[in-house]
């Protein structure tokens, strides 16, 4: 199939860079030139709506640092001191954090998995010119923003592009997004015309106020319309009522019906529906499976949590701060950009690239099925979409 980030995709991976498993070397004249400790602030949902993100995040933090300096913590002579902080979800805290991080002299910032929070604090990383790294944050507008910021997760359009591959061609097919009437539904609307439009599909939308509390017409209207594709982006406590409506009005049989895997916590509220649903996902314990993965998995096992979902996101961050420390030294922003611009390496999910126009992070995403195993239900791995066909459109061209 063909899609609008092949483009890109010859860009996007830059030739020579050395994969890497392990600490970076720092290349220095003399000690001087490498302080002893450098301070990386790390926030992050600690607690809030978004907790349990934060844990997975956090998890995965200490696991990436763990694997990228061999377990020493540090790059060379100079040891990374992470400090946590609690953004509770809420944007004008973690801007009060960050404020005050850099104030005490932080010279590189990471994480959050709220988008709001992540907008503002690449604002505060342009304005003082600090690295920041964003975390699971999904909103398309991180990549690309300034100079300044990268992710280390991946981004809503990434999704997208994963489920226009549950279709052989695009072109003529009908394309329908069943979401809600908020800024979120909006969002994925806006995220299917871009892209899977790009690539021929007539894109229509049914959009349900949020204060639904019967489902069954708007999951008549999915029959009706007649779709080659149903993208569903939901969230909230209402997700099961809306999955029963959709299987009880034949809407499975009208059309493949695909959205995001989220973490195992939500597995049995598609109830029914679950066994027929497609699932794009952007991690599972289990999909990577490689040797990094591996480490990563029996890392947070050994630490008493669980992979999941976001897992990768924060070990990715540890992996992305070890380099840029390691070409930087932590106080040279100019020199930690450029480390990470274009750097591909090996992370969880298979090899990964920081593309250099835009910091948007190219990676694999997966297609998946739940299966029920007694009481639960298991993820499996139908298949890994490759990164070029999961790539963002470069920011600006």
């Amino acid at each position: 199939m063909k899609n609008p980030a092949r483009i890109t995709a010859a860009g996007m991976l830059v030739a020579g860079l050395a994969l890497t498993a392990c600490a970076p070397t720092v290349e220095s004249g003399s000690a001087a030139e490498s302080p002893d400790s450098v301070d990386v602030g790390i926030v992050y949902s600690k607690t809030g709506p978004l907790a349990a993100y934060g844990e997975e995040y956090f998890a995965g933090l200490q696991a990436g640092i763990d694997y990228a300096t061999d377990g020493t913590g540090a790059v060379g002579e100079t040891q990374i001191n992470l400090t946590y902080h609690d953004d509770g979800g809420d944007p004008d805290k973690g801007v009060s954090i960050a404020k005050q991080l850099i104030g005490e002299g932080y010279q590189i910032l990471a994480g959050t998995t709220v988008s709001g929070i992540a907008l503002k604090l690449a604002e505060q990383a342009e304005q003082n010119k600090v690295l920041y790294i964003s975390g699971p944050a999904a909103t398309d507008a991180v990549t690309g923003i300034n100079d300044y910021t990268f992710r280390s997760g991946r981004q809503s359009v990434q999704d997208v592009a994963t489920a226009g591959q549950f279709v052989d061609d695009l072109d003529g097919s009908k394309v329908t997004v069943f979401a809600q009437d908020n800024a979120f539904g909006q969002g994925n609307v806006a995220a299917v015309e871009a892209v899977l439009g790009a690539e021929g599909a007539e894109v229509s939308e049914i959009l349900v106020p949020e204060d639904v509390t019967e489902f069954t017409p708007f999951a008549r209207q999915v029959v009706d319309a007649d779709p080659d594709l149903v993208f569903v982006a939901w969230a909230g406590a209402n997700a099961g009522s809306m999955w029963q409506a959709l299987n009880q009005q034949g809407a499975f049989d009208a059309a493949p019906i695909v959205t995001g895997l989220a973490n195992e916590s939500t597995f049995g509220a598609y109830g029914a529906a679950g066994e027929k649903i497609s699932f794009l996902s952007h991690y599972f314990p289990g999909a990577g499976q490689n040797d990094v993965e591996n480490f990563m998995m029996d890392h947070v096992e050994e630490q008493g949590a669980s992979p999941d979902l976001f897992t990768p996101d924060g070990f990715v961050a540890g992996q992305m701060i070890v380099q840029a420390v390691g070409e930087g030294g932590g106080t040279d922003v100019d020199a930690m950009i450029d480390a990470l611009e274009g750097w591909e390496f090996e992370g969880p999910k298979g090899t990964t690239a920081v593309r250099a126009e835009d910091h948007a992070l190219i990676q694999d995403m997966y297609q998946a099925k739940l299966v029920q195993d007694g009481d639960e239900w298991k993820p499996e791995l139908v298949k890994t979409v490759d990164a070029a066909d999961a790539a963002p459109p470069v920011q600006g061209q």
